[in-house]
């Protein structure tokens, strides 16, 4: 009976680890969503359902998040479905790099617009909740079906520099949310039992969210067998007063599942050194780390099976990692990074070495790259004489070699000679992990047939 506690299952803390994997993404998605509602994050102020909450400018050491973007300004926007569709109009950006991606509650990317995926023209798009029953209004581009009522839009527009921002700042101006008329929106995300105690209130909101924000079939199939935990119970929370044995069965399950989540990230860490790798200060890349989407892949995806995990099961440790370790983060196709921490000799990375990265020929792209600097081990923007932080084929000044090759200076100490104090990506004083991120990559960076070349000290140069 709804309500009731629930017996726990011949082994319980397995399958409730099991439970915690598969339910991660959804808490800690939502609870990104709840933040993004009413305390804002970074250089993005709160907004309320509904409404776009932009970036006044480009990342910088005051912005203190983990290897934070620094080449996009971002617009992002929770939508709130339950009342109705929305429109959404997006403004033409001159052919500038941009991108518009929807994530769903479980962190699924199911939708693209921009310049990969529909160009850069103006459009406008309707985005309809899941088993919406009305028909495609005749002034729409199309419609974007979202599998939950709660979405998260994710905007990101290429910006070069403070000079650029006016640009920029224009095309945010003009994206626009309008929900239909008469239509009512929630203010905030289902709420969960305040009586719950701590230790269980990940499973409370995994309970509670998981049944407004159901899954695909199949993945309803899986959670089934987490009714003997309490996660399928309607009604009043089981966990409040829940028998002794579930509380320490839950308890034990959470912290296997952390453990089992923790082990994962770290072994899908791009710029994780050892032996398996082909030589040291390899770049370490992961293109299909947001392969798990495997049931709504709607305008702008890729739905082929390059593009999807084989093991649903499987699936499901690696929509954690991702929801871990790069929250929000789209499919390879659309952009990838690559961090290394290492030179060529295998030595770590410090500001006390100068060193170069030579690149014979552009990285392989459709839109852009760069490189970007990030201290050890917070992963932080840190200042600099000049204000740079990043590098890349869009930085103005950069020399090249008659040959067309484009060699990197980096270190703490601005180089002397001219050509080298163009190219410079300055470092900090302690150790660094630089990342090189790839937009719209071409087929030899997702397949894994480009290698990126490696950062040598200045005094192991050849030649």
């Amino acid at each position: 009976m709804s309500g009731q506690n629930p017996t726990p299952p011949a082994e319980p803390a397995a399958s409730a680890a099991d439970a915690y994997v598969y339910g991660y993404p959804l808490v800690s998605g939502l609870s990104a969503v709840d933040a993004a509602l009413h305390k804002g994050f970074g250089t993005l102020g709160p907004a309320p359902f509904n409404h776009f909450s932009h970036a006044g400018r480009l990342a910088s050491p005051d912005d203190h998040f983990v290897s934070v973007n620094n080449d996009t300004v971002y617009s992002v926007a929770q939508l709130d479905l339950s009342g109705g569709p929305l429109l959404l109009d997006v403004p033409d950006t001159d052919g500038a790099y941009c991108v518009l991606q929807f994530v769903d509650a479980w962190t699924n990317n199911f939708a693209y617009l921009g310049s990969r995926a529909t160009g850069t023209a103006k459009s406008r798009w309707l985005i309809a909740p899941p088993g919406w029953p009305g028909s495609e209004p005749d002034d729409v581009t199309g419609v974007i079906d979202a599998p939950t009522s709660v979405v998260t839009l994710v905007g990101r527009n290429a910006c070069g520099g403070p000079d650029d921002m006016p640009r920029v700042a224009a095309i945010q101006q003009d994206l626009v949310l309008t929900p239909q008329d008469g239509a009512e929106h929630r203010t905030g995300l289902p709420a969960v039992d305040p009586d719950v105690p701590d230790e269980l209130r990940f499973f409370e909101r995994l309970r509670v969210w998981m049944a407004d924000f159901p899954p695909s079939a199949a993945d309803q199939a899986y959670q089934d067998r987490f009714q003997p935990l309490g996660l399928l119970e309607e009604g009043p929370s089981p966990y409040v007063n829940a028998e002794p044995a579930l509380v320490r069965a839950l308890r034990e399950g959470l912290a296997a599942g952390k453990e089992r989540i923790e082990n994962a990230s770290k072994a899908a860490a791009p710029d994780q050194y050892s032996q398996a790798q082909a030589r040291p200060g390899e770049w370490g890349m992961n293109p299909h780390l947001f392969d798990y989407n495997l049931d709504h892949l709607g305008i702008g995806t890729i739905d082929s099976t390059q593009w999807r995990i084989d093991d649903r099961e499987a699936s499901y440790l690696t929509r954690a990692v991702a929801a871990r370790t790069a929250l929000w983060g789209s499919h390879g196709y659309e952009a990838v990074s690559a961090s290394t921490s290492t030179d060529a000799e295998g030595r770590p990375l410090t500001g006390a070495t100068s060193y170069t990265v030579r690149f014979e020929q552009p990285p392989p792209v459709g839109s852009f790259w760069s490189m970007t600097m990030y201290d050890t081990p917070d992963q932080q923007l840190v200042d600099n004489p000049i204000g740079c932080y990043s590098i890349g084929d869009r930085t103005p000044g950069l020399v090249y070699a008659d040959d067309g090759s484009l060699t990197i200076c980096i270190g703490r100490e601005r180089p002397s000679h001219p050509v080298e104090a163009a190219n410079w990506l300055p470092a900090p004083e302690g150790g660094f992990r630089p990342m090189i991120r790839l937009y719209t990559p071409n087929d030899a960076v997702t397949d894994g047939s480009y290698r990126l070349p490696t950062i040598r000290p200045r005094a192991a140069q050849p030649g």
